[in-house]
């Protein structure tokens, strides 16, 4: 590679539409300020590991190519994107991130269109901030580099860009920059934009006369001869290497997510106790009390109350429905229209049919729950053999005692009703009463005698 920086530019192109997009996640980083065995980019922020954010994001604005690079760590990030059409190379050794990004080139070998450089520890770029950056890619004064900018409130020790007009004169180290170039507030992601016809032929002319005897992705900017920047706010750009930062940039989230969930129409009675996950679908009028956690998977209809300390995952709840207090909704949990599910509830691959109720102290697991049917305190639907799962059926308007046992695969009709304290281990008919536990049996005086009986010893 040559270090000969004064080379003549890159011809520019000419203005192409809308080009194909492929996008390059630079993820080599060893992560050792995470202290774990999970790679970096599996770390989860709202639920979501940060390289799901990027992909996801990469594909919804039509990505053709994507190409993780990774250095160690391989085989769990090929596990976490296997069957989605995603490449990763290998950078090794790590030579800087301009060498890693040449890593990619097999994966984009025949590729002719624009390119997106993301990097897998700042996961939550948008994808108006990725439009913007490829519109200004394609327009008329066709730059080969687009620079993703920001102004944080306090500027620490980024590079910053020095640009006039949006035109980019070059990125500056805060270690080399001057005190006039430090006063200036615009910094560089490290994030880029760049036309294939010019990317590989750009780093193929960067050379590594530095302390650190690496190859440098910014060096592009200056060779290119025609660079633009685009500015974002400083939250897109957040970049993650602790688990300090991983834990600010989760509350920075949430604090947006809970902000859109109010004014949207939603009541959360205390902000800062509630957990969104990425998916999160919350409708108007709901009301959620404190401390009640999403898992991912959670959609929530208008009307609805959500009790305190309540943990949903995976489940839909129906409208005007109410749950919890300290009730646990599990993937495949639907709550009707009118359901509610109280205190010390678990509900899981069950379905409570509209207006049914489970208020107590019970686990429905496996379960399809008729309309307006009532479940007493300390129900449990017996699913599990210790080999198998079963499934219990609960017709409309049936009533089931408190403390009883539902034996799967068994059916309790329509409008039956189960005694208190049964264990219930074959069908029942509709409208039927069934009762099923020992009989009582009374000793009168029993209990003086026995009292009396233990005192003389």
């Amino acid at each position: 590679m040559s270090t000969d920086q004064t080379a003549p530019p890159v011809p520019s192109a000419p203005p192409a539409g809308t080009r194909p997009l492929a996008a390059v996640i630079l993820a080599a980083g060893r992560g050792t300020r995470m202290k774990s065995d999970l790679h970096k980019v599996l770390h989860p922020i709202a639920g979501r590991p940060m390289l799901a954010h990027l992909l996801a994001t990469v594909a919804g604005i039509g990505a053709r190519v994507r190409v993780v690079v990774v250095g160690s760590g391989r085989d769990q990030v090929e596990a976490a994107v296997a069957g989605q059409g995603v490449s990763v190379a290998v950078q090794e050794p790590q030579l800087g991130t301009g060498h890693a990004v040449q890593q990619a080139a097999a994966a984009l070998a025949g590729f002719d269109g624009d390119v997106l450089i993301l990097y897998g520890d700042v996961p939550l770029v948008s994808g108006d901030t990725m439009r913007a950056m490829i519109a200004r890619l394609q327009a008329a004064d066709a730059p080969a580099v687009v620079v993703l900018g920001f102004r944080p409130d306090d500027a620490l020790h980024y590079g910053r860009v020095i640009a006039a007009d949006g035109i980019v004169d070059r990125i500056v180290e805060y270690k080399d920059a001057d005190a006039a170039e430090r006063a200036v507030g615009l910094c560089n992601s490290g994030l880029m934009a760049v036309r294939s016809d010019a990317l590989w032929d750009l780093l193929a002319r960067v050379g590594h006369d530095n302390a650190a005897g690496e190859y440098y992705l910014t060096d592009i900017v200056a060779l290119s001869g025609h660079a633009a920047v685009v500015e974002t706010a400083a939250d897109e750009v957040a970049g993650i290497n602790s688990r300090a930062e991983l834990a600010a940039v989760e509350a920075g989230w949430q604090a947006r997510r809970r902000g859109q969930a109010m004014a949207d129409g939603a009541s959360l009675v205390a902000p800062d106790t509630v957990w969104f996950a990425h998916d999160t679908v919350v409708g108007r009028d709901v009301t959620i009390e404190p401390n009640v956690v999403f898992g991912p998977g959670a959609t929530v209809a208008d009307g609805v109350t959500i009790r305190a300390f309540s943990h949903i995952s995976g489940a839909t709840i129906g409208a005007g429905a109410e749950v919890g207090p300290y009730a646990r909704l599990r993937p495949g949990a639907v709550i009707g229209a009118g359901a509610k599910v109280g205190n010390f509830v678990e509900i899981k691959k069950a379905v409570l049919g509209a207006g049914a109720k489970v208020s107590h102290l019970s686990y429905i697991g496996d379960a399809d729950v008729g309309t307006q049917a009532n479940i007493g305190a300390g129900t449990i639907t017996c699913n599990y053999d210790g080999y198998n799962k079963a499934r219990t059926v609960i017709g409309a308007g049936a009533f089931v005692g408190s403390n009883s046992a539902l034996v799967a695969p068994v059916t309790i009709g329509d409008g039956a009703i189960v005694g208190a304290g049964s264990v219930v281990t074959r069908d029942v008919a509709a409208d039927a009463l069934v009762v099923a536990r020992g009989r009582q049996e009374a000793h009168p005086g029993w209990a003086a005698r026995f009292r009396a009986r233990m005192a003389k010893r």
